[in-house]
């Protein structure tokens, strides 16, 4: 007998999403998800990436955004229609782009806050899990968030998340605006995370190279669609994206991401 396939932590099928009742952003999206497993989702600005991860995590409606079509299952439960506070408590949680900390609270105050819905008394337990993970956070607990620095932002924005100990984080372009030795800190972090504190992850990034190091698979997003995905080799072997998100043109030479982006897709991936 062959044993049926396991059912994925998250399930996308075939959603689309609109805002303000007319205009249509993402167009038949699927994606799946596995248990422990790194996902990437890739693709240039206004691609339809971080309203993805709204859909998944109920951020929509206060943009009056919203699921139209399709359906979304977390752990085999239809989840598109409920609230961004119920999705949480599933264990779903969305580390935004841009790091929103709350800046006049202090470090730790931070923390503790990514810990409101729970009730089980583990808290000061997790802030040192977090402490562990990011000694930079403990060694800044009482400085007020607004006076960090962007990557430790990022770090207490990640370690925010992980405080309400969630099942899927989604991670929403966690290398924007960092220095290159914080990005590779950064991802480092998170491979740890997903091995060592069992917790599955939807990547999003724009940084294609960095992203398809560590994921287990990939999906690349253009005008609210997936036009491609494949395991992380077969992505980077691609001579698409070679050329348009990691710069390299088919001779091997580096393009600007300015001559990137304004070149005329061939779009193969769409005949």
């Amino acid at each position: 007998m062959v044993a049926a396939p396991e059912r994925p932590l998250l399930q996308v099928n075939n959603i689309e999403v609109v805002y303000n009742g007319v205009v249509l952003v993402l167009r038949g999206v699927s994606l799946q998800v596995p248990q422990g497993g790194i996902v990437a989702l890739l693709g240039a600005n206004g691609a339809g990436k971080s309203t993805t991860l709204k859909a998944i995590s109920g951020l929509l409606r206060p943009e009056r955004g919203e699921v139209t079509k399709g359906s979304i299952e977390f752990m085999g439960e239809r989840i598109d229609e409920k609230d961004a506070a119920d999705i949480v408590r599933l264990g779903i949680v969305q580390v935004m782009e841009g790091r929103r900390v709350f800046e006049h609270l202090t470090t730790e105050e931070n923390l503790i806050a990514g810990a409101h819905i729970r009730r089980d008394g583990q808290i000061r337990r997790d802030l040192e899990m977090v402490y562990h993970y990011f000694p930079q956070l403990k060694a800044r607990r009482n400085v007020k968030a607004g006076y960090l620095s962007g990557g430790e932002q990022q770090m207490l924005a990640i370690g925010r998340a992980l405080m309400s100990r969630p099942k899927l984080m989604l991670l929403d372009e966690p290398s924007l605006g960092l220095a290159p030795q914080l990005v590779a800190e950064i991802f480092d972090i998170v491979v740890r995370l997903n091995q060592e504190e069992k917790v599955t992850m939807l990547l999003v990034e724009q940084n294609a190279m960095m992203a398809l190091q560590i994921a287990g698979y990939g999906y690349v997003m253009e005008d609210g669609r997936i036009v491609l995905d494949g395991d992380p080799e077969k992505l980077l072997n691609n001579e698409d994206i070679k050329e348009f998100y990691l710069g390299l043109s088919a001779v091997g030479q580096r393009k600007s991401y300015r001559e990137v982006k304004h070149y005329k897709r061939r779009k193969r991936w769409l005949s």
